[in-house]
């Protein structure tokens, strides 16, 4: 039975990972940098595993930790996602610290242990700009903000130490335990008439649950590499919406809003502005946020669901839909 590692329980994706791992009756051990597990207390499995605190900026206690836990899999959540905070000049540090070398910790950590890492990174790594989805082993980097930078130096750091590594881009994140975009927005949409979005930024999100899923059955095998993961498009059709009237295709931030308001039944007026217009992030987006996922059919895994559907399940899980 292989023994897992899953740093970031604290967190969205972390906390899905590990109810994941352990639903399969996997040994798993989370951990973050709290003394206890302070995440959602759902009741689900990870409220109840191993838990250990670990500063992940802390070489020698990630080496020691990982020495005595001596996993055969790591699954590394942890990281640094506050974007717009990210580039403080204060905080330049401490996101390095934890996104950079904090990857790089138990990246070597993962070696001495010859174990396999998964680290996820996002589409920041590239410059946000055309039209093309981006593909999973292009290494035309060039991210634009502090963010995609530590990001970019957390792929190196996995590539260049380890030849048993998953590296799985993600983008717009939504899971059950933490902040994420649908919570603001519903939040924003119970309590305004009318809610200002970019329609410029194009895209798909990822629900954690089913990247959990996803993870888990990666490291099933050994079909390692760069993969790009978030929820699937709709099918195109000659209308180029679907039965409910939603864009098909990926989407943007403002498409998003829409369907969640839609399916939570909010009629709050959303009004499509362009960046530019809405002006209030510090960090540089991007405004292409395609990812082609293609490469996961081709290795054999089963593509996330339907961002739409994704949404529907979540809002149920969050007791917006009955």
């Amino acid at each position: 039975m292989n023994r897992f590692f899953v740093t970031g329980v604290n967190g969205q994706l972390g906390h899905d990972v590990m109810n994941e791992l352990i639903d399969r009756g996997y040994e798993a051990v989370g951990s973050d940098i709290t003394e206890a597990y302070s995440g959602i207390d759902d009741g689900s499995a990870v409220t109840r595993a191993p838990y250990r605190k670990l500063d992940i900026t802390d070489a020698s206690s990630v080496s020691r930790l990982l020495k005595e836990v001596r996993p055969d899999h790591i699954i590394h959540c942890a990281a640094w996602t506050a974007v717009d905070a990210a580039e403080d000049e204060a905080n330049i540090p401490k996101v390095t610290a934890v996104n950079a070398d904090g990857t790089g910790n138990i990246a070597k950590a993962a070696r001495e242990l010859d174990a396999v890492m998964t680290y996820i990174s996002t589409d920041y790594v590239f410059n946000g700009q055309g039209t093309e989805p981006w593909d999973p082993d292009c290494k035309d980097y060039a991210p634009l903000n502090v963010y995609g930078k530590t990001k970019l130096a957390g792929e190196l750091a996995v590539s260049e130490t380890l030849d048993k590594y998953f590296i799985v881009r993600i983008a717009w994140v939504f899971g059950l335990n933490g902040k994420n975009f649908i919570k603001t927005m519903l939040n924003v949409g119970k309590t305004h008439d009318e809610v200002r979005v970019v329609n410029d930024q194009i895209g798909t999100p990822t629900y954690t649950l089913d990247l959990a899923r996803l993870l888990v059955d990666m490291n099933e095998t050994d079909k390692y590499g760069y993969y790009h993961a978030t929820n699937s498009e709709l099918p195109d059709t000659s209308t180029g919406f679907d039965k409910n009237g939603t864009k098909n295709g990926f989407i943007s931030w403002y498409d998003f809003t829409k369907e969640i308001y839609r399916q939570a039944g909010l009629t709050t007026k959303v009004t499509p502005v362009t960046t530019a217009e809405y002006g209030l992030s510090k960090a540089a987006r991007p405004f292409n946020s395609r990812l082609d996922k293609s490469k996961l059919v081709k290795n054999g895994f089963k593509p996330l669901p339907v961002w739409s559907d994704a949404v529907r399940r979540y809002l149920t899980e969050i007791g917006e839909i009955k």
